[in-house]
């Protein structure tokens, strides 16, 4: 089963995003694929780097990288993507990209 990681920004949002990340993890559930989504990763009293360690060692563990929008501003996505782009991870920008992807065309 292909696994996909949720990348996209947290800090400052309300609820920390959470519901873009649940969003997403229900579109990847029902295209037959597992998430990761870092929401349920991490313990709230962590600080950043600390998650951060956590959800880079998902990240490896994945076989592609789902991009939310607004991920541009954040630095920890952009650690995500740039670790995703080394490791030769897939990396989905969009939900047209994440179907194409579940049907193994991308």
């Amino acid at each position: 089963m292909k696994t996909v990681y949720i990348s996209g920004p947290m800090t400052g949002l309300p609820d920390l995003n959470a519901y873009e990340f649940s969003f997403a993890e229900a579109r990847i559930k029902a295209a037959g694929m597992k998430p990761v989504n870092p929401h349920t990763l991490c313990d709230p009293s962590w600080d950043w780097n600390r998650c951060m360690r956590a959800d880079v060692t998902a990240l490896c563990a994945s076989d592609a990288l789902l991009l939310l929008p607004g991920w541009e501003k954040s630095s920890g996505a952009q650690l995500e993507l740039h670790i995703a782009h080394r490791l030769g991870l897939i990396v989905l920008t969009d939900a047209d990209a994440l179907g194409r992807y579940a049907r193994g065309e991308a």
